[in-house]
């Protein structure tokens, strides 16, 4: 049985500055800066002026700005042509748009327990 769970949605507007960790059961637009961890049940945004100096883990995530640091998606992490994506990188699907900027590591989830399971012989998947 599917869960028909209505997320709110949060915004960072553009000029605001948090620094600390942000724990959310719904979705979260960034506009604005975070310094520290963002943990949401549901979507996160970064949009095009939004800037992610930290950890964000989430369920699906849309990059239009910039991330520095652990970035943890269940599902589908999505790159824009203006994204620019620096540190870890643990996803389940990958899209990325021409033009952006994608330097991390990258593992994509099942593969990792492709080889939790003692698969050695699979080949790993990445981005």
């Amino acid at each position: 049985m599917k869960d028909n769970v209505i997320y709110e949605r949060n915004v960072i507007g553009k000029k605001t500055s948090i620094t600390g960790d942000i724990v959310s059961e719904g979705d979260f637009r960034i506009d604005g800066v975070v310094e520290g961890s963002v943990k949401a049940k549901g979507k996160v945004i970064v949009g095009k002026e939004g800037r992610v100096q930290g950890e964000i883990e989430c369920s699906n995530a849309e990059i239009e700005g910039e991330v520095n640091g652990s970035l943890s998606v269940n599902n589908m992490l999505s790159l824009k042509a203006t994204a620019v994506v620096s540190g870890e990188v643990v996803i389940g699907k990958l899209t990325v748009e021409p033009g952006a900027a994608f330097n991390a590591i990258c593992s994509m989830k099942g593969m990792l327990k492709e080889m939790k399971n003692g698969s050695q012989t699979s080949r790993e998947k990445t981005a």
